[in-house]
């Protein structure tokens, strides 16, 4: 009986250098085929138009019809003003509640962390119809509590500014307590010993807070504004359950344009350029917060 003989040695070495590539292919292949394929397949689906039935090939003709669509625009001025509005008032509340939980003075701080980070598990249409009650103008829990002590019914979700107002209640109710995480997280690497170094030079809790808690929190600052950034101009599910867009288009968000032109009017090439002008601002959004948030040079 005879012995395999053994490979040459620059043929074991690249096997060796192929093995973490056979490792990597399956992924890679899922990725190309559920990931690559579809973001190609949109950018050139945004080049056509349907015309009875037809794809006909239009060039740049989507892209120049965003500029002179007034629906996108109005779906545009709605997500920055969440944007703008929501998403500041959101983390400045997470951050305060990030503090309040890494006190040593709070006693059950795990069962807190806990109970702010619950609504982040709930699904955001059972939210949303939770909410949509809640909100409801005649039988509202929310009208109910206010007619006992003599307010008034308040039109949650039919009077447009009510109804922006209501959506940001709904978006700070389940994303704040997630937020807060995430810097509670990074709020426990800061050394204590610069919080003891700032008491020794006289210090009060605000200016500790400044000087120590806020640069401490500036990488995590960072990355939840970013995420909160894409989520919100991708605002998807929430509107479209609390008011479908109304009242009058006043919550009419980008990602419920880009669905009504996509699954409602089967409009697929300009639903695409709409998805391509959408990945466009992210990412220009994010390039300006990582230069004004990002680590100094």
């Amino acid at each position: 009986m005879s012995l395999a003989r053994p490979l040459p040695a620059a043929r074991r070495r690249r096997r060796g250098r192929a093995a973490p590539y056979l490792f990597v292919l399956p992924a890679l292949l899922l990725f190309a085929a559920f990931k690559l394929y579809p973001i190609g397949w949109s950018f050139l689906l945004s080049l056509h138009r349907t015309v009875a039935g037809t794809d006909t090939f239009v060039g740049l003709d989507n892209y120049a019809r965003l500029l002179d669509d007034p629906l996108l625009w109005t779906a545009l001025r709605n997500t920055l003003v969440v944007l703008a509005v929501q998403v500041p008032l959101m983390l400045a509340l997470a951050t305060g509640l990030a503090v309040a939980l890494d006190s040593s003075l709070l006693k059950g701080r795990s069962v807190f962390r806990l109970g702010f980070f619950l609504p982040m598990v709930t699904g955001l249409v059972a939210y949303g119809i939770v909410f949509s009650v809640l909100l409801n103008k005649d039988y509202g829990l929310v009208n109910w509590l206010l007619g006992r002590v003599g307010a008034d019914p308040v039109p949650w979700l039919t009077d447009g500014t009510w109804a922006r107002i209501s959506l940001g209640l709904a978006l700070t109710w389940h994303y704040t307590g997630y937020n807060a995480v995430i810097l509670l997280a990074r709020l426990q690497t800061v050394p204590r010993e610069l919080y003891d170094a700032a008491a020794v030079d006289g210090a009060g809790a605000l200016a500790a807070f400044r000087h120590v808690t806020l640069p401490g929190l500036r990488p995590a600052l960072l990355l939840t504004t970013v995420l909160s950034t894409i989520g919100t101009l991708q605002l998807f599910d929430e509107p479209t359950v609390l008011t479908g867009g109304g009242p009058d288009n006043a919550t009419l968000t980008l990602g419920m344009y880009l669905y009504r032109h996509a699954f409602t009017y089967f409009d697929f090439g300009y639903a695409s350029a709409v998805a391509y002008a959408l990945t466009l601002l992210i990412g220009l959004l994010g390039l300006l917060q990582f230069r004004l948030l990002g680590d100094k040079p």
